[in-house]
């Protein structure tokens, strides 16, 4: 099937999605710095600039999107043109990320995903589980068994 608009409008389309400060990576900062939490930001210095950094406690966290990211969820749906292209692609990504997790646990960093699935969709008490289930994790106490 042929694409339905032009390349350019498709180039336009594609650089407008963001690999940083997404909706749900903004909603689980303001989150956790609501719990009064601090953090540094795409910290250049660490492998995968992850989304938060707390060096108090040598910890990233990583606030994924499911599509851009393989997560076999209910968000998940390879496209259906393209899809070699695609499963390379998501592929490489998945294998890149394994790659920044073993470099960042190999040097003692703990690290956390949030997946979209996770916030996308949830209700407000949902989201507030999973901030307190990321802080208590953060803070080496007790995490509810539903992360």
């Amino acid at each position: 099937m042929a694409d339905v608009v032009t390349p350019e409008v498709r180039s336009r389309m594609m650089a407008g999605i963001r690999g940083k400060n997404t909706k749900p990576e903004m909603l689980i900062r303001r989150g956790l710095h609501r719990l009064g939490l601090r953090f540094l930001v795409h910290d250049k210095r660490l492998p995968g600039k992850p989304d938060m950094v707390f060096p108090k406690w040598q910890a990233a966290i990583f606030v994924n999107g499911c599509f851009w990211h393989g997560h076999d969820c209910r968000l998940f749906k390879l496209p259906s043109t393209r899809t070699e292209f695609w499963r390379d692609k998501i592929c490489a990504n998945k294998e890149r990320d394994r790659m920044v997790i073993k470099r960042l646990e190999d040097t003692g960093w703990r690290t956390l995903t949030i997946w979209e699935c996770q916030i996308k969709g949830r209700s407000t008490e949902e989201i507030e589980s999973v901030l307190v289930n990321c802080r208590n994790w953060l803070t080496d106490e007790p995490v509810s068994a539903h992360q």
